[in-house]
């Protein structure tokens, strides 16, 4: 199939929001307005819901100018869906591209929306309908694979930084015990960057817990105990995907009630419920009196004046990349981030298989020996990606006047 065929472009956005989804969504249609043999440029509303419903937007009437400016704001402007779709619901999906001539099919997502376009691409292959399928990575979870990292990813990243830099000096003020617990129900990657807010060597977070390594109850308290002896105050990062040596989440295993979500998942994400049974832990067992949760849930997606540069910059490149792909390419795929230097980086057209249903964990080389701290590598591979102007934390030096009552 040529790469240039006329045709007309339909862009949707996927799975949950985040600060600079929309710069791939921009980048994607300002590009594809570029192109001569490109007739009219559609974005679903509310993502292959919209698709199946041929709820769509034409945004080849959409000024340039506002574009631009909706590329600046977080959160998915074309609306989002949870929806997983099964062969049956992309044939819907697909029926619905070919009714309306769909010749380019562009879908912003994680995991289960390049699975989605996996399947679309079979489904016009087989039926022998030109129709170009591409996915733009787009996950805060930073887990797809074959990519150094995920759009959406750094500007949450981000955000968990500056919250810990913000809870430790909280908690340097009025020592206690502080857990702040992060998504990721399967991969540390955002949980681990709340690293990224140490300065000094006694700064929180002195604990971090991530679903790469099994999570004992006991052997928490224990490390919680141990650090509240060493510097009067515990400062504690958890992944909402925490779980025990059977992969039980330690939601459910703590919890007597729990929720889930529609696909029967434990319900993770947006409730206070682990932070408040950890916090519950450390008050029975350790005795410890001052302890504070909190849970990042939501607010660490889409959170305004938060953003990476760097992470605003590669979203939109993904988005443009991807319609090059479509137009001069011949074949479907999934834009990747390839780092070629410290720190630049070059994409490439993977192909959906490789990344379709699948998803990408902390390596070892990030995880330190403890399993409670992440090692220089890990820092070294995300620092670049939080972008300029990072906030730091400073301290008055400790000049102590002498007693003179001696009290």
């Amino acid at each position: 199939m040529s790469g240039s065929m006329s045709g007309k472009v339909l862009v949707a956005q996927g799975g949950g929001p985040t600060a600079v989804i929309n710069q791939s969504m921009v980048g994607a249609v300002l590009e594809s307005r570029k192109f001569r043999n490109v007739e009219k440029v559609y974005g679903a509303f509310h993502g292959v819901r919209g698709i199946v419903d041929e709820d769509f937007l034409d945004l080849t009437q959409e000024t340039t100018h506002n574009l631009e400016m909706v590329a600046q704001t977080p959160s998915s402007a074309l609306g989002s869906t949870r929806d997983k779709p099964d062969l049956k619901y992309c044939q819907e999906v697909f029926k619905v591209l070919k009714a309306h001539e769909i010749s380019y099919f562009f879908y912003i997502g994680g995991n289960d929306s390049s699975d989605t376009v996996r399947i679309v691409s079979e489904q016009a292959s087989s039926a022998g309908y030109p129709l170009r399928c591409i996915h733009i990575p787009k996950t805060i979870d930073n887990d797809l694979m074959v990519t150094d990292h995920c759009p959406g990813y750094p500007s949450a990243a981000r955000f968990v930084a500056q919250s810990f830099m913000g809870a430790n000096l909280d908690n340097w003020a009025l020592p206690g015990v502080y857990v702040g617990v992060v998504m990721g129900r399967h991969a540390g990657f955002l949980t681990a960057a709340a690293a990224l807010g140490k300065k000094f060597p006694d700064d929180g977070p002195h604990l971090i817990y991530m679903p790469e390594r099994t999570f004992v109850i006991d052997n928490f308290l224990a490390d919680v105990k141990a650090t509240m002896e060493k510097y009067g105050r515990c400062v504690i990062a958890v992944s909402e995907g925490i779980h025990d040596e059977a992969g039980v989440p330690i939601a459910l295993k703590l919890a007597k009630e729990v929720e889930r979500d529609a696909h029967g998942n434990v319900q993770l994400s947006g409730t206070g419920a682990l932070a408040d049974l950890l916090c519950d832990e450390i008050k029975s067992k350790l005795g410890i009196k001052r302890v504070r949760g909190d849970t990042f849930g939501y607010l660490q997606r889409s959170f305004v004046g938060c953003v990476s540069d760097v992470d605003q910059r590669e979203a939109r490149e993904v988005g443009e990349k991807a319609v090059q792909y479509a137009m001069w390419g011949d074949r479907d795929g999934s834009v990747t981030i390839h780092r070629t230097g410290f720190y630049s980086v070059d994409y490439h057209l993977t192909p959906l298989i490789d990344i379709a249903g699948k998803t990408k964990v902390m390596p070892d080389e990030f995880i330190a020996d403890s399993g409670t701290d992440v090692t220089d590598a890990f820092r070294m591979y995300l620092r670049p990606l939080l972008g300029s102007k990072m906030p730091d934390a400073y301290r008055l030096r400790q000049n102590r006047v002498p007693k003179i009552l001696g009290v």
